[in-house]
């Protein structure tokens, strides 16, 4: 088997995506291991999951920097630390810039199917709330590389659920959340395996 890929992750929440992560890493689904934690809140629960585990988990404070590139540079100077093949988004609620070395190496999941209800402002029951008011037949999740905009760096994969008449934002999240745990790990999974390639806008999977 091959070297288990070296992962930061970073999130500003309860680190419910970080627990299905390392559950997938212990049944041996995903070949990988987390290397370093980062969290936007100090009361961050996910922190302490990491923190449990005997992970390296640091509280990078947003409001202690002027802007989007000192903020960026010192996550960036955490992340360093740990020599990781790839970064990680779990709900972390900050715009992140990112460095060139990086490219294609930072993934996210989003909580809808890009290009449709996406970008700055939308994120978790926003979307939900969004996609049931246009009176959407179906909603999903997009697992994508992250750049320097929201949502918009190339798409891996995508899943799909059913928007159904009588959907609230919770109910719709419900499902959409069982989806973002199945191909959030399947993606990086592929990454590990030397699977993703990126050609453009484009992603290929190039078979096992």
């Amino acid at each position: 088997m091959a070297q288990p890929l070296s992962l930061a992750v970073l999130l500003s929440g309860s680190g419910s995506t970080l627990q299905n992560l390392m559950d997938r890493i212990d049944d041996h689904s995903l070949n990988a291991r987390v290397a370093c934690v980062i969290g936007s809140r100090a009361d961050a629960y996910g922190l302490e999951r990491a923190r449990s585990r005997g992970i390296s988990a640091v509280f990078v404070a947003r409001k202690e920097y002027s802007d989007t590139p000192s903020f960026s540079h010192a996550v960036w100077s955490e992340i360093r630390k740990h020599n990781v093949d790839l970064v990680v988004m779990a709900g972390f609620m900050c715009l992140l810039e990112i460095p060139g070395d990086f490219e294609n190496r930072v993934v996210n999941v989003h909580p809808g199917l890009i290009p449709a209800f996406c970008g700055k402002g939308m994120y978790g029951h926003h979307v939900h709330e969004a996609v049931i008011a246009y009176g959407a037949k179906v909603s999903g999740c997009t697992v994508h590389f992250a750049n320097a905009k929201y949502d918009e760096g190339p798409i891996i994969l995508q899943a799909c659920v059913p928007v159904l008449d009588d959907d609230t934002p919770d109910s719709l999240a419900e499902r959409v959340q069982a989806k973002e745990r199945e191909i959030y790990p399947q993606a990086i999974q592929l990454i590990a395996e030397g699977r993703v390639a990126v050609e453009g806008r484009r992603v290929r999977i190039r078979p096992a």
